[in-house]
This record gives structure tokens, sequence and C-alpha cells, in this order.
């Protein structure tokens, strides 16, 4: 059975929040970040692992090129969640 992936978050209003994580963490990556449009780093991680994303239809990238892609992206936005929560949790113990 194949899993549908959601384009839009669970929670619509968090959408600017997530935004803002991926440019803070893509920052930190060493990426350039548009503000306005934090989505376009993707052509960035893309570039710098040599695959030929562009803008429009990319039917032709492969399975793993497209995990390279995404991965170098939401893995490091998943860390930065986790250590968010874990921080969290510790200040609330205190």
């Amino acid at each position: 059975m194949s899993r549908r992936r959601r384009k839009t978050p669970l929670v619509p209003q968090a959408r600017a929040s997530l935004d803002q994580l991926k440019a803070e963490v893509m920052l930190e990556q060493g990426y350039t970040v548009n503000e306005q449009n934090p989505n376009s780093v993707k052509y960035q991680v893309a570039d710098r692992n040599g695959i030929p994303l562009s803008s429009g239809y990319n039917g032709k990238l492969t399975t793993e090129q497209a995990g390279i892609i995404g991965g170098n992206i939401g893995g490091p936005m998943v860390r930065e969640m986790i250590k968010r929560a874990q921080e969290s949790l510790v200040a609330k113990k205190r």
C-alpha cells in the first residue's frame, strides 16, 4: 500500500513557523535562504548533489535523487525539532 504524502501541514497555521525553521536550519547548513520562499533552497541542495532539479516537472528524477534532496532538508529539520522538544521537556522539569 502506498503512502500519500501531505503537502500541507496537519495544522495549517504552522506553515509560517515551519518555513522559518527550514530557513534557520538551512542557513546553519551553509545554504543561502530566501526568507520569503524557503522552499527554493531545494534547488541549491540539488545542485550541490549533482541532481538535475528544475522548476516545473521533474518526473525523470529517481526516487533516490528525490530522497537525497528531501533528506538533506527534512533530516536536519527533524533533528532540530527533536532537540527543541527535549530542551522544552528539560525546562519544564526544573
